[in-house]
């Protein structure tokens, strides 16, 4: 029998999830969704694993979401068979690829302009199978998605006069007031809507609030991070991955260096006074990773009473989680302070 391996004795830098935490961040939410009827429909892109995306199913997710196609063909090659791309699909490359997933699982795409359509439309039809179409609208975001009621309305038609294609809904991120005044418009426009698909994790405990909506989006929930905490969608307990790393060097009393940086913790800051910086340390919470290289991370221990010492192993939250998942081969899970196993990250660096 092996003997159980600590993760302290696991070498750094390095992303170590907590099974646990993760066990209760995914019953939460769906515990949410059901409460309020709402269908959940987690975003993989911040774990990209197959095994977390069944486990979310398991419990009473009613499909998956993915960003790209790269990230649905791992998906549906681990059995995940319900799957909605919330991305502009464009071209006949991506279009080929869409056909050979709709053949083997139930697709859906998220759509804001005619040439999205066109793409879609022409993967259905080589698939034999109607792929199905969420008009994705903006509510503020000014990212993708119409920006009219006129252009969803043009699109619906299109998208009911086409073969290839079956109209499912509407889809929008974030959810926010502005999306209860789209929805109204469009229903009172005499269109029936089989689905309004929300997101996302920020302002999840007020998803039932925003009228109209009948499906969430939502993907950081499962880890949590740094940004929600700031946000107040979630506590420090709730931050299931850690980065773990070690104080490399100490050239002066109030600085260490740590052997992460960007590489590791990405560059995504938290622009907001004394929680400025790279990453939290819960153990040095009054530390602050204040600049980050590409291996290096500089930790400013001015206003820290407590100090790390040289060699000595910190944990951080990241700001940012879902890039973190993407920058590592691998995360080590654990139970108890004790490592369980090495998973590969499966969908990682999939940006096609």
């Amino acid at each position: 029998m092996t003997e159980p391996v600590p993760v302290s004795a696991i070498d750094t830098p390095v992303p170590i999830i907590d099974l646990d935490i993760v066990e209760r961040n995914l019953a939460r939410m769906q515990a949410y969704a059901d409460a309020h009827g709402l269908a959940l429909r987690p975003h993989i892109k911040t774990h990209k694993l197959p095994v977390f995306a069944k486990r979310q199913v398991e419990l009473g997710a009613v499909g998956i979401t993915c960003q790209k196609l790269g990230e649905a063909e791992v998906m549906a090659d681990a059995g995940l068979d319900d799957i909605l791309i919330s991305y502009p699909i464009i071209g006949a490359a991506k279009g080929a690829r869409l056909a050979a997933l709709a053949k083997r699982v139930k697709m859906r795409v998220a759509v804001d302009n005619p040439l999205v359509l066109e793409t879609v439309a022409r993967a259905g039809q080589e698939a034999g199978t109607p792929i199905g179409v969420l008009i994705e609208f903006d509510s503020g975001m000014k990212r993708t998605g119409v920006t009219s009621v006129e252009a969803a309305l043009a699109l619906i038609v299109q998208v009911k006069a086409a073969s290839g294609l079956r109209f499912d809904g509407l889809m929008t991120y974030p959810s926010t007031p502005e999306t209860v005044g789209f929805v109204r418009a469009i229903k009172e426009a005499g269109v029936h809507l089989p689905m309004v698909s929300g997101g996302g994790t920020p302002g999840w405990a007020h998803a039932h609030e925003i009228e109209g909506v009948t499906e969430m989006r939502v993907g950081t929930y499962i880890y949590n991070d740094r940004t929600l905490v700031e946000a107040d969608a979630a506590k420090l307990e709730d931050c299931a991955l850690t980065v773990h790393a070690t104080v490399v060097s100490r050239p002066e009393e109030d600085r260490a260096i740590l052997d992460c940086g960007s590489k590791t913790l990405t560059s995504d800051l938290i622009p907001r006074g004394a929680s400025a910086g790279y990453g939290y340390l819960p153990d040095y919470p009054d530390a602050r990773i204040d600049r980050v290289s590409e291996e290096h991370g500089m930790l400013d221990l001015s206003q820290s009473a407590r100090k790390p010492a040289l060699g000595e192993r910190v944990r951080i939250i990241p700001n940012h989680v879902c890039v973190v998942t993407n920058l590592h081969n691998e995360v080590v899970v654990s139970r108890g302070g004790m490592v369980e196993g090495v998973w590969p990250v499966a969908a990682r660096g999939l940006t096609r």
